[in-house]
Order: C-alpha cells, then sequence, then structure tokens
C-alpha cells in the first residue's frame, strides 16, 4: 500500500469549503441574474428575504466545518463538540433574531 501524504486532509477541507462557496457565488449570480423563483428572493422571513437566510446558513455550515476540522475539534469525543458547538448554533440564530426584530428604525 502507498503511504498517505500528511496533506491529504487539508485538501479534503479545500474542496468541500470550495463546493459550498461555489454554491453560494452561483445563488449570488442567479439572483442578479433574476434567474431564480420570484418568491425566493423576495418572499421574506423576519425580516429577510429566504435567499439571505439561505446564505446565513451556509456560512454558518461552513464557520462549523472550518472549527471542525481546523481547530481539531472533530476528532473529539462527542460531549466536547457539543459543549462547543452547541451554545453557537443556539447563540446565532438569537442574536441574528434579535437584530432583525429590533433593529427595525421607526420613522
Amino acid at each position: 500500500m502507498a503511504e498517505q501524504s500528511g496533506t491529504w486532509w487539508i485538501w479534503r477541507v479545500f474542496w468541500i469549503l470550495l463546493f459550498v462557496t461555489a454554491f453560494e457565488v452561483l445563488l449570488g449570480i442567479l439572483k442578479v441574474n433574476e434567474s431564480l423563483p420570484e418568491s425566493f428572493v423576495h418572499g421574506t422571513f423576519l425580516g429577510l428575504a429566504w435567499l439571505t437566510h439561505v446564505f446565513i446558513i451556509l456560512t454558518i455550515i461552513k464557520a462549523a466545518y472550518i472549527v471542525m476540522e481546523f481547530m481539531h475539534l472533530g476528532h473529539e469525543v462527542k460531549g466536547l463538540k457539543l459543549t462547543i458547538l452547541l451554545p453557537c448554533v443556539i447563540l446565532i440564530p438569537y442574536l441574528l433574531f434579535i437584530l432583525l426584530t429590533e433593529g427595525v428604525m421607526m420613522v
């Protein structure tokens, strides 16, 4: 068996993050070209378009994956992973909700 080089995992991370980022860019291009469904671009939920929510979710997924790989959290026991990631997964949407609902400027 051929011995694997020590950089194979970073290439895996590179391709996964490249794919997710390319998907985000594709969605942005389709939005500019008005190729996405009207309800997806202009329909709102909590004050933001559905497309914006998709971007936020994909960004959170990328951030969690980066933490799992580069902070070596992916190789830890399940309890430690949940202790670190679960508060972030709960806190970020909560803070976004507060920002979106309370950030409406009354004129």
